[in-house]
């Protein structure tokens, strides 16, 4: 037989840069039946944020998107039937247009925008829309979950893991540094960053109104967060119970809630930017997601960090901005520590944080990094930022993002 030389696969792929073109996100409520989106179906929520980026960005014909990924935590009821389908058709995407389902608990939204960004890269996609939604008044967490008894009896995780005010106490207990009260700092001063950050309206444009009714009530327009509670200060914050633990040091108040929100994001390979006359907001450099200990779940963002650091080809000096989710102060703090940044260093959450605005689990990925692209319109002397968020079960999920104001932008891209 005589040899016969390869067919060509097809046109050889390169990888592609993504952009992150435009995020939006609905005001968060509390999460119950006194909650302002109690009555109203998740998966409307996430709908008007596909709506709302689609009229915010006119030049991107409908039919040019190519996927759209929605996480969801608990994905039944409201929020399931591949919400990331239902959704795009509700939204008055053409049928064309497929969409799917992602979970990982709370990096649902960052992990549905690393997904799809890598497709884009890949060059099966142009354009997509990624996003998550979290209705925990409608889906409590961990409601309708069957863990397999195989976890306790074979001791493959303890049980504490499976509840995350447990595994914040635990890490507490790892890292005596880490006082109560230091969290209560932490804590107070998230809200009144928030606070500040709503008095510039720095938070605003990238909210989309939503109007809900609450069983026996008017409709109204929802046009704020509600969680907030600005003014707080350590001494409110003392006074508080710690229900996890008698004498432990996680409370309400140094915690993020259980909340309901949407969040969605625009995303596009620079060329396909260029060719539809979309803004570029921000780069995607790098992302990575790692493992931990499931009691201590909250140390996650530190090796998805240091993964995500050197994929780069960065180090920790080299990024300007942190938007870092708060679902426990203590979690943020160990952050820091590791990385010997001072728990006030400007450059953390300028806005605040999930203690202050809320954390409907899968949403919250989108809110940092449209949390971080503003802050990259106002100052175009940082050049990197990361988004970063513990999740549970034991991970962590880091995307490092550039920013296109930055005088050396894509140099060494």
């Amino acid at each position: 037989m005589t040899a016969t030389a390869p067919r060509p696969l097809g046109r050889q792929r390169q990888i592609r840069d993504v952009v992150f073109v435009d995020g939006v996100r609905t005001p968060f409520g509390r999460a119950g039946d006194k909650g302002i989106y109690h009555g109203t179906r998740a998966d409307d929520l996430v709908v008007k944020c596909i709506r709302d980026l689609l009229r915010r960005n006119p030049s991107l014909p409908p039919e040019r998107v190519d996927e759209v990924a929605v996480a969801a935590t608990t994905q039944t009821g409201d929020q399931g039937l591949t919400i990331g389908r239902t959704a795009a058709l509700l939204a008055g995407l053409p049928q064309s247009v497929p969409g799917y389902a992602i979970d990982r608990m709370c990096a649902g939204a960052m992990t549905a925008v690393t997904t799809t960004a890598g497709s884009i890269a890949f060059g099966a996609y142009d354009v997509a829309i990624a996003g998550g939604v979290e209705h925990m008044g409608n889906h409590p967490m961990g409601a309708g979950a069957d863990p397999n008894p195989r976890f306790l009896s074979e001791r493959i995780v303890d049980p504490a893991a499976l509840n995350m005010g447990n595994t914040a106490e635990n890490l507490h207990d790892r890292f005596p540094a880490i006082t109560r009260e230091r969290a209560d700092r932490y804590a107070a001063a998230s809200q009144a960053k928030l606070a500040a950050a709503y008095g510039a309206e720095r938070i605003q444009p990238d909210l989309v109104p939503v109007a809900a009714r609450r069983p026996g009530e008017g409709w109204a327009v929802r046009t704020a967060d509600e969680p907030p509670r600005p003014g707080t200060t350590e001494a409110d914050l003392a006074s508080l119970r710690t229900p996890f633990r008698a004498h432990g040091r996680v409370t309400a108040g140094n915690s993020a809630g259980l909340n309901d929100g949407a969040s969605a994001a625009l995303l596009a390979s620079s060329d396909a930017a260029r060719e539809l006359g979309l803004p570029v907001k921000m780069r995607l450099v790098s992302y990575a997601f790692a493992g931990v200990e499931p009691q201590v779940m909250g140390i996650g963002p530190v090796p998805a960090t240091e993964k995500a650091l050197a994929q780069a080809g960065l180090d920790i000096g080299d990024i300007g901005l942190f938007e870092i989710n708060e679902a426990f102060a203590v979690q943020v703090l160990s952050f820091l520590d590791h990385f010997g940044i001072p728990d006030d260093d400007p450059r953390v959450n300028p806005y605040g944080g999930a203690i202050a605005v809320g954390h409907p689990l899968a949403s919250s990925g989108v809110r940092l990094m449209t949390q971080l692209a503003r802050q990259f319109a106002e100052d175009h002397t940082v050049r990197f930022g990361l988004t970063t968020m513990c999740i549970g079960l034991g991970m962590g999920g880091t995307v490092i993002w550039e920013n296109p104001h930055h005088a050396d932008y894509g140099k060494d891209a």
